[in-house]
C-alpha cells in the first residue's frame, strides 16, 4: 500500500503463487513473482505512481531472487494493455480458456512478463526484506 500521509494513493500486490492455468510448467519452473490488484487513486492520476509501483515491485522481485516478473490483465482492455506494455514488460500470449479464481469465466488472461531488476522507485520501503523464492539461485 503506498500511503500518502492518511490516504491511500496507490496498491500493489506481488506474490510468488500463480494463478492456475495462465503459465505453462516451464514459465513456472523460471523464479518469478506475479502482480495483483495494482491500483492508485484518481487524484494522483499522471504522476506515474502506477509505473513507480510495478518498479518496486520488479526491485522486491530481484531482491527475492525472481528473474521474471509477471502478470495478466483483462483480455478485452487494450488500454491497460498499451500501458503495460509501455512499462517494459513484454506480450507473452491470451488465454480465454479455463475459469477465474472466483470460479466466474477467465477475463483476466492477457498475460505479460519483464525481467526483475534493482530500481530507484522513489519510495520509502516500510515492509520487511522479501524472503528468498524457495528454487532462487
Amino acid at each position: 500500500m503506498l500511503s500518502d500521509g492518511h490516504t491511500t494513493a496507490g496498491t500493489i500486490t506481488l506474490t510468488p503463487d500463480a494463478e492456475d492455468g495462465l503459465w505453462t510448467d516451464e514459465e513456472l519452473a523460471e523464479p518469478a513473482m506475479f502482480v495483483n490488484k495494482l491500483t492508485g487513486a484518481r487524484e494522483y492520476a499522471g504522476q506515474n505512481l502506477g509505473g513507480r509501483l510495478l518498479a518496486r515491485a520488479g526491485d522486491r522481485a530481484h531482491r527475492a531472487g525472481a528473474q521474471w516478473v509477471r502478470l495478466d490483465a483483462w483480455t478485452t482492455n487494450g488500454a491497460l494493455q498499451r500501458y503495460y506494455l509501455a512499462q517494459g514488460f513484454t506480450y507473452v500470449r491470451t488465454i480465454r480458456e479455463g475459469t477465474a479464481v472466483n470460479g466466474g469465466p477467465r477475463v483476466s488472461g492477457w498475460l505479460a512478463q519483464r525481467a526483475a531488476r534493482p530500481a530507484d522507485h522513489g519510495f520509502t520501503d516500510r515492509t520487511p526484506a522479501p524472503a528468498r523464492l524457495p528454487f532462487a539461485a
